[in-house]
């Protein structure tokens, strides 16, 4: 049974393992539990101990949030985890004005169909920092 928790206390890096699926410079899980650490806002599903799917939120606390990172463990797509992760983070911020994510327009229906509208944005991305190292 899955269960969805924002503590990060009993989370060790080991159990960080199997995400970023497609991506050339991935962080290590070190190196992903840190980032987590560093986030305003964390929801993480969970199956027994393993974690298999996580959301993170960054914000000023005030006005603004952004959510740069969901993701599921392949093996768990297709069963809502994705949807429940967005629904329980846009209510961690639901105080706030804006929440901003920024994805490729594949998966801009998948948000939509969660109550975010589309906008338009500009990026900058540094590959060659993609692990975060």
């Amino acid at each position: 049974m899955i269960r969805y928790i924002s503590a990060l206390d009993d989370i060790g890096a080991g159990q960080l393992q199997g995400f970023f699926v497609g991506w050339p410079r991935p962080p290590a899980p070190e190196t992903f539990l840190r980032l987590l650490q560093g986030s305003y806002r964390v929801i993480l599903a969970v199956d027994g101990k393993r974690v298999v799917g996580f959301i993170q939120a960054i914000s000023d606390g005030v006005l603004s949030a952004y959510i740069p990172l969901l993701e599921v463990l392949p093996e768990y797509q297709g069963r809502g985890v994705g949807s429940e992760l967005v629904r329980r983070m846009l209510e961690e911020l639901s105080d706030l004005y804006m929440v901003d994510v920024m994805c490729d327009p594949e998966t801009q229906p998948f948000y939509a169909r969660l109550g975010m509208q589309r906008a338009v944005g500009l990026i900058v991305r540094n590959y060659d920092r993609q692990s975060g190292t």
